[in-house]
């Protein structure tokens, strides 16, 4: 949403804008929440997109703290939690996604948290006693990233994943394996194949059952178990929904006058071949811009290679691609040494990769993909031959 309304005036609208959120909070940008916020390293107003004042220098009304509640496409009205009402010439719904709620008894205890704004760090943060046992359900990247936190913060942390590796959604079964036995080197325990039946306590969290029979005293449990995409406003005003707010390759719904962006999209991607819903904090940010641009009638097809990141213990995680077949992997760098790129192929063909600590090959392999160049395997895997070298092969 703050990227929209930036674009908007970037590209020489000098209309209204009027950014409407139900946090309180500007702007802000959500990878340090499980993070350096997380540590105390960083406060609120320093993760803000820009300075506060540059909203006012911008002429963009923001009305904070405040939720839509419903929309008409055909009175072009959004009604408001506080009882009012706004106009609109164009629309962008850029809602993002909610955590995914466990529904178990116990759940609602004090000490029980989710982490999806800035909020949940804050209260996590409050909540984190030194030398005290953390629960963390779920082994995607946000369990992965808040384990990894909170024992920097002290915290032993305990992480219970009910599929049979870490990071299923995301990651191949090889990097799973690998991030298992990289948390584990950390002191992290983790614990696969194994779900939580309920949470216990005297008003406050003080153990949780698993479904293994075993049971695990604590103080704290961070719930990370996916998100859900905040469509229904959409849904509600009769705008075509799957998986998300269906939108076209300029970010715009079924409704000409309507558009979205974000975490709550489902997109055609050319580049993929397919339609997908990403929940990447760049995606957000260049399909804001991207629909910025629409909404003006600037607008060009988006359409980008998927790109994620994650800082974990000492690890600096990035992944490209979505890669589901493919024929050929190929590992440059060692991953016992804890810096390395692997690369899946489909004839001769990068479709995704993910490094550890290896942000420059990345970069590299990323071009190589968007240019559909194809690349001998043994190139790729040799470390004297410089992946730049490799795009003017």
């Amino acid at each position: 949403g703050g990227w929209i309304a930036r674009t908007l005036r970037s590209e020489g609208f000098e209309g209204r804008i009027v950014l409407i959120g139900e946090e309180p909070h500007l702007p802000y940008e959500r990878p340090p929440l499980s993070k350096d916020a997380l540590l105390g390293e960083v406060e609120v107003d320093s993760t803000y997109f820009w300075p506060p004042e540059s909203y006012e220098e911008l002429n963009i009304e923001t009305m904070l703290g405040v939720r839509a509640t419903a929309i008409d496409p055909g009175g072009k009205q959004v009604s408001l939690d506080n009882g009012e009402t706004s106009n609109y010439d164009r629309l962008a719904i850029t809602t993002g996604a909610r955590a995914r709620l466990l529904p178990i008894d116990g759940a609602e205890l004090e000490g029980v948290h989710y982490l999806r704004t800035m909020d949940d760090t804050l209260a996590i943060r409050g909540a984190v006693e030194k030398g005290s046992t953390a629960l963390i359900v779920g082994g995607g990247w946000i369990g992965l990233e808040v384990a990894a936190t909170l024992k920097k913060l002290g915290c032993h942390s305990v992480v219970v994943e009910f599929a049979d590796r870490l990071c299923g959604r995301a990651v191949t079964p090889d990097i799973s394996d690998w991030m298992l036995k990289f948390h584990q080197s950390h002191g992290i325990d983790v614990r696969l194949g194994t779900g939580v039946e309920r949470f216990e306590g005297d008003g406050k969290i003080e153990r949780a059952v698993l479904s293994d029979g075993d049971t695990i005293d604590c103080s704290l449990a961070v719930v990370g178990i996916g998100v859900i995409p905040n469509s229904e406003l959409a849904e509600t005003a009769g705008l075509n929904v799957e998986n998300g707010i269906v939108v076209d390759e300029l970010c715009r719904t079924s409704d000409p006058d309507v558009f979205s962006a974000g975490d709550v999209t489902s997109h055609p991607n050319d580049l993929l071949g397919k339609r997908v819903r990403l929940e990447s904090w760049e995606n957000a940010q260049n399909q804001g811009i991207a629909a910025g641009k629409s909404m003006l009638d600037k607008g060009e097809p988006y359409a980008e290679i998927p790109w994620f990141w994650s800082d974990q213990h000492d690890a600096n995680i990035q992944m490209i691609g979505l890669p589901e077949n493919w024929d050929e992997v190929v590992t440059r760098g060692d991953p016992a040494e804890g810096s390395f790129l692997t690369m899946y192929l489909s004839g001769g063909r990068i479709i995704g990769a993910i490094s550890v600590n290896n942000a420059r090959d990345i970069r590299f392999a990323k071009r190589l993909m968007a240019a559909k160049k194809v690349v001998s395997p043994d190139d790729l895997a040799n470390p004297d031959i410089k992946m730049q070298a490799l795009l003017k092969g």
